[in-house]
């Protein structure tokens, strides 16, 4: 399972750089513009260079309105700014057609700048608090644009969670799904150490956090903290320890 750590400034990036070795991927967005708010190009471009260059960067595009060619040039613009991992969160998108719609041309703009580039369809396990798709069509919608990945978050920051919302057993079926396709699979949604037991179980690809390794826990007035996020990868390297000592035992 791999890390994915949100930080929404260059100092909190720098912060990152600290703890590099205990995370995969950073990942730009900029939290009071929404659950993925994106940020400036010129703040992907520096959090590119503030980290090491060996991790990737990613990099939200927003809480996406149904409008394909507008959603496009916005992703090609984080690609551009040096992100190589390109999240759209599929917002004002109500029914599969039209988060295909968004996805392909999302696709399209960044692949044809970086073929290599990883581009991720992202849904909301709170769908049904705003209207968007239901969190088991991203799969086929990510699948069917030729996206990389399918992710889920929470669209709604009020406390409530990723499991609060699509219970362990859905999101299991989730990750079926998205490995059926030949994707991977991404969580993220408040998600804290205690989650990490069935996260893993389920066979998660990626875990997105950014509250669990802030100061206080709070993702929008707190820091991350670079003891956090080690303390959190220790955790998730023992939930992988112990689980893969029960599959070799049973």
């Amino acid at each position: 399972m791999l890390l994915l750590i949100s930080p929404d400034s260059v100092e909190e990036a720098l912060d990152c750089a600290k703890a590099a070795e205990y995370l995969d991927i950073v990942d730009v967005k900029k939290p009071d513009e929404g659950s993925l708010g994106a940020n400036y190009p010129w703040v992907i471009r520096e959090i590119r260079e503030a980290v090491p260059a060996d991790k990737p960067v990613s990099a939200t595009v927003g809480d996406v309105p149904y409008k394909p060619g507008t959603v496009a040039q916005a992703a090609l613009g984080a690609a551009v700014s040096g992100a190589t991992y390109i999240k759209v969160g599929l917002y004002g998108c109500t029914t599969p057609e039209q988060a295909i719609d968004v996805m392909r041309g999302v696709v399209r703009a960044v692949k044809d700048y970086r073929p290599d580039a990883f581009v991720v369809a992202s849904g909301y396990a709170d769908a049904h608090r705003i209207g968007c798709v239901n969190p088991l069509a991203l799969p086929d919608i990510a699948l069917r644009s030729g996206s990389d990945a399918a992710m889920l978050d929470t669209a709604i920051k009020d406390g409530t969670r990723l499991f609060d919302h699509v219970p362990p057993d859905v999101c299991a079926e989730f990750v079926r799904l998205a490995h059926e396709a030949g994707l991977l699979a991404a969580l993220a949604g408040s998600v804290k150490e205690g989650d990490l037991g069935e996260l893993t179980r389920i066979g998660t690809d990626i875990v997105g956090v950014r509250g669990a390794v802030c100061e206080g826990g709070d993702r929008t007035t707190g820091r991350i903290q670079p003891r956090q996020v080690a303390a959190f990868r220790a955790e998730m390297d023992r939930h992988a320890r112990e689980y893969a000592a029960a599959v070799a035992a049973s």
